[in-house]
């Protein structure tokens, strides 16, 4: 099992990123959480990896914080919780917000994520509530500097989509982020920006 990848950053996506160690690339997924925090392309990179093995594939999972990976595992020992739905979760809702969240049984919060209905929002709270509880917080390090790009607005309809929210209401999330970042923000920042108007 990779526990963890310490390489070079070859390619970075909301949806992925290859890490190239000594001269392998592995394709790893990501939360928008970890992407949000990744260096430039070429930089060094540390990822925590949770290998997830299934009869046709062995898919990678990378985690800038041992909290998102420790959310991660949780929310994937919840039954109808598998790895893309956690991800997901973990893309529209931080771990300290989701462990409080739980914590309160705050059902309108775990319902506003893509993907989470309110089955799967009272068994998260169910099964979650008592491993959670008294969890020491582990906050991420400080962000590093991005690079823009001329396809931000494509690539984050895309991840948004790809997160459960109708492309309708995608767009509308993104316009309005754009309108207030004006006209070249970064992907992560347009991103971070219809997330919060999609809540």
């Amino acid at each position: 099992m990779i526990g963890f990848l310490e390489g070079k950053l070859r390619a970075k996506s909301p949806e992925y990123v290859i890490v190239d160690v000594s001269g392998v690339g592995y394709h790893v997924q990501v939360p928008l959480s970890t992407f949000y925090d990744l260096p430039d392309l070429g930089q060094p990179v540390v990822l925590n990896i949770h290998t997830h093995v299934r009869e046709d594939a062995i898919q990678l999972f990378g985690f800038r914080t041992i909290a998102e990976k420790e959310m991660f595992l949780l929310l994937t020992g919840v039954n109808g919780v598998g790895p893309k739905l956690a991800l997901g979760i973990l893309s529209g809702i931080s771990p300290d917000e989701l462990r409080q969240a739980v914590i309160r049984q705050d059902y309108l919060r775990l319902k506003n994520v893509p993907g989470v209905g309110k089955k799967i929002a009272d068994r998260v709270v169910l099964e979650l509530r008592d491993k959670v509880e008294g969890k020491s917080r582990q906050k991420p390090g400080p962000p590093q500097p991005f690079a823009d790009s001329a396809n931000t607005f494509p690539d984050a309809f895309s991840a948004l989509v790809n997160l459960g929210y109708r492309p309708a209401e995608a767009e509308k999330a993104l316009k309005r982020a754009r309108q207030e970042l004006g006209e070249n923000p970064s992907i992560e920042d347009l991103l971070r920006g219809a997330l919060k108007a999609l809540v």
